[in-house]
C-alpha cells in the first residue's frame, strides 16, 4: 500500500508576537535601513523552530526569544505592545537615539531576564512595575533622562545581579534593598548610581558639600553674634569707666567761696 506523506508546512507565527513586532517596527524610525526585513511578511512567519528569519530576533521553539537591536541608530519609542512577545527573555535596545518613557506595560513579560535600554534618551521614571518581572537579573538604564526616584519595589527582585541607573537625572534616597545587599546577594557599588546629582544614599558617599555649606553658614552666624557681644561689652565697659574717673574727678575738686 502507498502512502503518500505530505511535507507539513512551518506554522504561521504566534499572533502574539506578530502583533509584537509589528507594533514595535511601527514605533521605531530607522534612518540607515538597519532592519530591512523587518516587514510584514517576515512577521507573519519570523521563527522556524529555533531559526529567526528576522534580524536581531533569536527564536526559541517558535517563539521570539530574544531582541537584540543595540547600536542601530534607531530613533522613535519603545511600543507598549512589546508585552505581547510573552516568551520574551531578553530585550537590548541600547546604544540608539529612543526617547520617550518606558512603558509600564513591559511588567507583563513574566519571562524577562535582561533588560537592558542604556544609552537613550528615555524620559520619565523607571516603572515600578518592573518589579513583577520575578526573572530580571539585569537591568541597565544607565545614560538617558530618567526621572523620579528609583522603586522600592524593585528591591524585591532577589534574582537582580546587575543594576545600573547612573548617569540620569534621578532623585530621592537608593532603596536599601538595592545598595546594601549582603550574604548570597550582591551589593550594588557607587558606580550604579553615580551622575545622579540629587540621588542619596549608600552606596554614594554623604553629600557633604551641602552639610559643610549649612554648617558654615551657622558658623559665620554664630560668630559674627559673638563678636558683637563681645564688642558691645567691651564698649559698655569702657564707658562705665570713663564715667567712673568723671566722677571721681569732680568729686575731688575744691568748691570755690562766694
Amino acid at each position: 500500500m502507498l502512502i503518500c506523506c505530505a511535507a507539513m508546512p512551518f506554522s504561521s507565527a504566534d499572533p502574539n508576537d506578530e502583533q509584537c513586532l509589528t507594533h514595535l517596527s511601527e514605533s521605531l524610525q530607522d534612518p540607515f535601513k538597519n532592519l530591512q526585513n523587518w516587514t510584514k511578511d517576515t512577521f507573519a512567519n519570523p521563527c522556524r523552530g529555533f531559526t529567526s528569519n528576522l534580524q536581531g530576533a533569536t527564536c526559541n521553539n517558535g517563539r521570539i526569544y530574544k531582541l537584540s537591536l543595540s547600536n542601530l541608530t534607531l530613533k522613535g519609542t519603545i511600543s507598549p505592545y512589546l508585552s505581547n512577545c510573552t516568551n520574551l527573555q531578553a530585550l537590548d535596545l541600547s546604544s540608539n537615539a529612543l526617547t520617550g518613557p518606558i512603558p509600564s506595560e513591559l511588567q507583563y513579560l513574566v519571562n524577562l531576564a535582561v533588560l537592558n535600554l542604556s544609552l537613550n534618551h528615555l524620559s520619565g521614571p523607571i516603572p515600578q512595575q518592573l518589579a513583577l518581572c520575578a526573572y530580571l537579573n539585569v537591568i541597565d538604564l544607565h545614560d538617558n533622562h530618567l526621572t523620579g526616584t528609583i522603586p522600592q519595589q524593585l528591591g524585591l527582585l532577589v534574582r537582580l545581579s546587575v543594576f545600573d541607573v547612573s548617569n540620569n537625572k534621578l532623585y530621592g534616597p537608593i532603596p536599601t534593598t538595592l545598595g546594601n545587599r549582603s550574604e548570597n546577594f550582591p551589593r550594588f557599588n557607587a558606580s550604579s548610581y553615580v551622575g545622579n546629582k540629587n540621588l542619596y544614599g549608600y552606596p554614594l558617599a554623604p553629600m557633604k558639600s551641602k552639610g559643610l555649606s549649612v554648617l558654615f553658614i551657622v558658623g559665620i552666624g554664630l560668630g559674627s553674634g559673638l563678636l558683637s557681644l563681645v564688642l558691645s561689652f567691651s564698649a559698655v565697659c569702657i564707658w562705665l569707666r570713663v564715667t567712673e574717673q568723671k566722677v571721681e574727678n569732680e568729686e575731688g575738686k575744691i568748691m570755690p567761696d562766694y
